[in-house]
C-alpha cells in the first residue's frame, strides 16, 4: 500500500510475527526465560518490550520483568537534534546486575540511540549481558553496532525516513517509508 511518497512495508499481522520470532528467538538464546529484563527506549520501543515480554510470557510461562530506559540525555547529538521530554526510566524490580538485558527499540539506523542506551545501563548497573532487539534494522551505522534480533531487515536511503506507528502510540498499526 502506497500513498504519494509513502509506502506501507510491514501490517498488523506482519509486526506480530516480528514480534512473535524475535520472542522466540530470545528465548532460544537465553535458554529460557531465567534472568531475561527487557529495557524498551521510549517512545514505542517501551510498547514493542512490553509485546515482547507478553510474548514471552505466554511462551515460556514465565514472567519476563520489562522496563523503560529514557537515553535523551545520553546521546552525543543533542546540539543537532531537537530534544524531546525525557521519560522516565523504569528499572524493574529486581534491577539489571547479573540479569541479560535486552534491549529493544523500534528503529535502528545509526546506532547512535543505542550508544546512548549502553552508556545509560552502565550508569543503572551491571549485566551479565546485554542484547538488542529491533522491529526495523534500515542500515546505514555509524557505530559499530548491531542486533542479535531483528523483525524486519529494510534496507533504506539515508534520505528515506522508516516510520513505526503502533496502535498504542499512534492508534494505527504499520510501519513505512517516506521519500
Amino acid at each position: 500500500m502506497s500513498t504519494g511518497n509513502t509506502r506501507t512495508v510491514m501490517q498488523t499481522a506482519d509486526i506480530a510475527r516480528a514480534l512473535t520470532r524475535i520472542s522466540h528467538e530470545i528465548l532460544e538464546s537465553n535458554k529460557g526465560a531465567d534472568g531475561l529484563v527487557l529495557l524498551g527506549i521510549p517512545t514505542r520501543g517501551v510498547t514493542l518490550a512490553e509485546r515482547i515480554g507478553g510474548l514471552l510470557g505466554e511462551i515460556s510461562g514465565s514472567s519476563v520483568p520489562v522496563g523503560a530506559l529514557d537515553v535523551t540525555m545520553y546521546r552525543d547529538d543533542l546540539h543537532r537534534n531537537p530534544t524531546r521530554t525525557p521519560r522516565p526510566t523504569q528499572i524493574p524490580a529486581g534491577g539489571i546486575d547479573g540479569k541479560t538485558v535486552v534491549l529493544v527499540d523500534d528503529v535502528l539506523f545509526s546506532g547512535r540511540s543505542i550508544r546512548a542506551a549502553l552508556d545509560a545501563i552502565g550508569d543503572i548497573g551491571r549485566p551479565a549481558a546485554v542484547r538488542l532487539a529491533i522491529l526495523v534494522d534500515r542500515g546505514h551505522r555509524e557505530l559499530p553496532i548491531r542486533p542479535d534480533f531483528v523483525g524486519k531487515n529494510l534496507p533504506s536511503a539515508r534520505s528515506e525516513r522508516v516510520n513505526v506507528h503502533l496502535a498504542e502510540v499512534d492508534g494505527v498499526e504499520e510501519v513505512t517509508i517516506a521519500s
